[in-house]
């Protein structure tokens, strides 16, 4: 199938959506969480493959094929919706504690990063990409040990 996006190009782009992903899902991974790094790069990569697909329907619009209609903001809802989907799939709640809330927001934000790289906006996506990863490592550890701190003081 012709294309506007040339084949190399499509593959750099998939390529740094699945890597950059790969980043979030290792420190998903690293705390034995269940969606891990395969989960988070192919959330990623399905996302970065559903904007390349909306942009070559679009560049058939406007090459004037009829029966190629799309308003490219729609691909980015329908991806949006389908994970935050799954993200709230990996919440859990156990009595009065919930788990998964974290994973869940990464696994959304790996969709934002393939959309970011579906859209050649790599700088985009490499900044969310350690943004996240800031939050994520640093801020976790901090909250660990401030929660820490706390338990500890209510129990002396």
């Amino acid at each position: 199938m012709e294309t506007e996006i040339p084949i190399l190009d499509m593959l750099t782009r998939l390529s740094v959506a699945a890597g950059l992903a790969l980043f979030l899902g290792l420190e998903r991974e690293l705390h034995g969480k269940p969606a891990g790094l395969r989960s988070h790069m192919l959330v990623s990569l399905g996302s970065a493959t559903f904007i390349i697909i909306g942009m070559s329907i679009l560049f058939a619009t406007a090459e004037g094929d009829p029966s190629a209609r799309i308003d490219p903001s729609r691909v980015v809802e329908g991806v949006i919706g389908g994970i935050g989907f799954l993200g709230a799939g990996s919440i859990i709640r156990s009595g009065g504690h919930i788990q998964g809330i974290t994973t869940g927001a990464s696994i959304w934000l790996a969709g934002a990063i393939g959309v970011s790289a579906g859209i050649n906006n790599f700088p985009l996506a490499v900044m969310v990409t350690v943004i996240a990863l800031i939050i994520m490592v640093g801020l976790g550890q901090f909250e660990r040990e401030v929660i820490n701190e706390k338990n500890n003081k209510k129990q002396s």
